[in-house]
């Protein structure tokens, strides 16, 4: 990552996901909606702005780090968990990464406690962008089961207690707040 004074550059060595990209297309990292700025067959690159910088964990990146990719849904197709925009409202920590047996795992984040208020348990909250089904809340603690196939194909398996991550909580949930506000 390219530091720089009003933000950062991030270049993203991957392939499979640039099939049908252009310059312009919008790609999560990690939660995080970015805009590919330059695109070749193997990486692309974004900027960051500080705003994303200080919401999320990508300054935090450094080089050779995994990270997890997906692309915009297009309209015309299934939806596959729950409404994730990539915008993300925060940084939870990581408190434990526990195996249940049978390679199921129990994942429990701290969230900041403004955003508590948005969280239900067998509602969904997006943990670097992997769209989750809450299994428990305890004041700022959430917990979620992993999945065996969740668990090798995305980031959580290189998690370890202190590590920051990226939560956006349902948008659903904000835009309700906001209407029982009016």
């Amino acid at each position: 990552m390219d530091l720089q004074k009003t933000g950062a550059r991030l270049l993203v060595r991957c392939s499979r996901i640039l099939a049908d990209a252009t310059v312009g297309a919008s790609i999560a990292v990690n939660g995080a909606c970015l805009t590919a700025v330059e695109l070749s067959d193997q990486h692309f690159a974004s900027d960051l702005a500080p705003e994303t910088l200080k919401r999320t964990n990508l300054g935090n990146l450094h080089q050779g780090s995994i990270v997890n990719l997906e692309r915009p849904l297009r309209a015309n197709s299934r939806l596959d968990g729950h409404f994730v925009l990539g915008h993300v409202d925060g940084t939870a920590e990581i408190t434990a990464l526990t195996p249940l047996g049978n390679d199921n795992w129990w994942l429990t984040i701290r969230v900041p406690e403004q955003l508590t208020r948005y969280i239900v348990e067998k509602g969904s909250l997006a943990v670097d962008g992997i769209s989750l089904t809450v299994a428990g809340v305890e004041a700022r603690q959430i917990s979620f089961t992993i999945i065996p196939h969740t668990y090798e194909h995305t980031t959580l398996r290189a998690y370890v207690p202190g590590v920051a991550v990226n939560v956006e909580v349902d948008i659903l949930a904000k835009h309700l707040e906001r209407l029982q506000q009016r």
